[in-house]
């Protein structure tokens, strides 16, 4: 193995490393922008005692998870007990690897033991990005499954199994939504996806505005696509396998100290992760006004429309309440997944249309 191949996977494993630290940081600082904004969409101040207007407050829920006294009860399967909240968290972290923030590589001007060093705006840069994106964000579900199992407990079993029940639903309309996108972008590539929303239809191609979410059914793919993102990340109006009014704490309710903190964690990961799928697919990624002339912009453009996304995630939250589990599956099987069936079908012919031109 030459040098240059070697600096390049250093390269790649650092490049790793400081996204899962920028992810598990924008989860603390999330937890507290989250409390502010519900505080005042609910006309409360929300965290505003520890340091200026609350800002300290990441701080000190650390603090307080890190030194908690860690207890482990003595009917849990021990094993499986310690694994489930990782194994809910590392698949969030890597579903991040296919997301290109920006366009082009960064060659840096100097060189390492003669190799060149070049920063990719991704991790990995491959032909079938979306179903890895699926394949990842399937395994996350194991986590709780397994935690709410492991834990031996009536209460955290039933909010596994309506994890379960609605993750393994709700990825089917996300699935059919996807498919869609995939039939008018004809690549799995989320680079290529994001490229071909540079124009709409051949207008305004300097301005980046081409997103999908523009096309009339990709927007309803967009609306399906997010009504699951929420159920499957277990946010609000979908978090039924933690609800604290029917099953104390859900899955979750025989963890503590950091244990807890790690399942806490993912919640806010996946929402990160949402968003920036979201904003890939269907806001056009790193396009914009002049992104291409000024590159500068382009990972600006790319957290702004995260930060709307994630924006949304909270606004939901704020405004719409807990709905019942059996309305919430009714609702998937009976209206979502027959909509994004239809959906598809009519994106089909659109695309079908614009090939192949009319068969009469």
């Amino acid at each position: 193995m030459d040098a240059q191949t070697i600096v390049q996977y250093v390269v790649i494993i650092i490049q790793g490393l400081i996204i899962a630290t920028v992810l598990m940081l924008g989860f603390g600082g999330l937890t507290v922008v989250e409390r502010k904004l519900v505080g005042r969409f609910t006309l409360r101040y929300g965290p505003n005692r520890v340091g200026k207007y609350g800002s300290l407050q990441i701080l000190a829920d650390m603090l307080k998870m890190f030194f908690k006294e860690e207890v482990i009860p003595g009917h849990v399967d021990r094993t499986v007990y310690l694994m489930a909240p990782a194994l809910s968290l590392v698949p969030a972290l890597i579903a991040f690897a296919v997301v290109p923030i920006a366009n082009e590589p960064i060659v840096l001007p100097f060189q390492v033991f003669g190799a060149t060093i070049t920063i990719n705006p991704w991790i990995s840069n491959i032909n079938v990005g979306i179903l890895y994106l699926l394949a990842i964000g399937s395994l996350g579900t194991y986590g709780v499954i397994l935690g709410g199992w492991s834990s031996n407990n009536k209460y955290s079993l039933l909010g596994g199994l309506r994890t379960s029940a609605q993750m393994l639903s709700y990825e089917l309309p996300m699935g059919v939504a996807l498919l869609s996108v995939i039939l008018f972008a004809g690549t799995l590539n989320l680079n290529e996806m994001v490229r071909q929303q540079d124009c709409f239809f051949g207008l305004g191609c300097s301005l980046g505005w081409g997103w999908f979410i523009f096309v009339p059914t990709l927007t309803l793919s967009f609306i399906i696509f997010f009504i699951s993102a929420l159920a499957e990340a277990g946010r609000a109006p979908f978090d039924l396998p933690e609800t604290e009014n029917e099953l104390i704490g859900g899955f979750a309710t025989e963890y503590g100290a950091m244990k807890f903190g790690l399942f806490f964690g993912a919640e806010y990961v996946h929402m990160i992760i949402i968003s920036c799928i979201v904003t890939t697919i269907f806001l056009g990624g790193w396009q914009g006004p002049f992104a291409m002339q000024l590159p500068i912009l382009q990972p600006i453009y790319f957290l702004l429309k995260v930060a709307v996304m994630i924006f949304m995630f909270i606004w939901i939250r704020a405004s719409i309440p807990r709905v019942r589990f059996d309305k919430m599956m009714r609702f998937c099987w009976k209206f979502l997944l027959p909509l994004g069936m239809v959906n598809l079908a009519v994106t089909a012919l659109i695309v079908a249309f614009i090939k192949f031109g009319s068969p009469f």
